[in-house]
């Protein structure tokens, strides 16, 4: 009976081996490509807080300069954070606050650096819609209405679109070019909340220029015949 068993195990012994053989490079293989995803992944969570980490103390820097009243240290603050960490949020923010103070200290060319950038590299749409409309306002304080309408005619996200219209409804009353300001006014106040408030400032716009806000909305569904 123990020789049965030996040559019993023996056997188990052979298979195995046999399909270590052919399997075993294989399965080697693969538990590799697995484990090494797994800490790829951990690796790369990793190395996105230590970013996000590093990213925020340099924004409290831009935060800093800014209470500071100093313009000089925030578009170098901004510069930083953009260049080690511009794909984060924290960038994307430096790069509005940056663009905000320059524009307040008369620093317009700063100011349109920070936002070009802006529109072209942020990764979140919503951050690009907000540079390009404030970089429009910064385009039309300068008169460059052409440039202007160019930052405007890209697709902007649904939410941010109203506020698109609107601006370049401004760019062409400024240009004199009433008939396409009220096509863009029209786009905004169509988009807008009801009960907004800048879709009241947009129909002081349409009126200023004699549409008839009220010929905009919709007809009021007609009231049911009483029943006899």
């Amino acid at each position: 009976m123990a020789r049965h068993l030996d040559l019993e195990e023996q056997e188990q012994l052979d298979d195995l081996k046999h399909f270590w053989k052919q399997w075993g490079n294989l399965i080697t293989w693969f538990l590799i490509a697995v484990f090494g995803s797994f800490a790829a992944w951990n690796g790369w969570h990793y190395w996105q807080r230590t970013q996000a980490a590093q990213a925020a103390a340099l924004y409290e820097e831009v935060e800093r300069a800014v209470a500071a009243g100093d313009s000089a240290r925030v578009e170098q603050a901004a510069k930083d954070i953009k260049d080690k960490y511009g794909r984060t949020a924290y960038a994307h923010q430096a790069g509005l606050l940056a663009a905000k103070v320059l524009a307040d200290k008369g620093q317009a060319d700063g100011a349109r650096g920070a936002l070009e950038w802006l529109a072209d590299k942020a990764s979140d749409q919503g951050y690009q819609a907000i540079a390009r409309l404030r970089l429009a306002a910064l385009l039309v304080d300068a008169k460059a209405y052409d440039d202007a309408l160019k930052q405007l005619a890209v697709d902007f996200p649904a939410e941010f679109a109203p506020l698109a219209a609107d601006r370049r409804g401004d760019v062409y009353n400024l240009q004199g070019k009433n008939n396409e300001a009220k096509a863009e006014y029209t786009k905004a106040w169509k988009g807008l909340d009801a009960e907004s408030d800048y879709r009241s400032l947009v129909e002081v716009k349409l009126t200023a220029l004699g549409v008839d806000v009220q010929s905009l909305k919709p007809a009021a569904a007609p009231a049911e015949s009483a029943k006899s």
